[in-house]
């Protein structure tokens, strides 16, 4: 599929989170310290939308349940079960444009 175009980098605020659709496909970008970072926003759990949970660093909580994920990697961080780690993807600035490699 390639590089989608998401943005500017202004939309994407410091410690906030916002999910963004790409060929059907949700999709959490999350700006951690300036650099942004994307991830799936399904939880891999039980299906919430994880940009309607919290973020806490780098950390976003499912707000169904409670799952921990890191947004920089999609690896699960916290959770009472295993459940799937969740895909990333990368990020690529050009200029003031944000795209996503999907």
């Amino acid at each position: 599929m390639g590089k989608i175009i998401i943005g500017k980098t202004s939309d994407f605020v410091p410690g906030k989170m916002q999910k963004v659709t790409i060929d059907g496909k949700d999709i959490l970008v999350a700006n951690i310290d300036g650099m942004l970072y994307a991830i799936n926003d399904t939880c891999t759990h039980a299906g919430a939308s994880l940009s309607e949970g919290n973020l806490d660093g780098q950390i976003v909580t499912c707000g169904w349940h409670n799952a921990k994920f890191d947004c920089r990697t999609g690896k699960l961080a916290e959770f009472p079960v295993k459940v799937k780690d969740l895909n990333s993807y990368k990020v690529i600035i050009e200029s003031e444009n944000v795209f996503v490699e999907v």
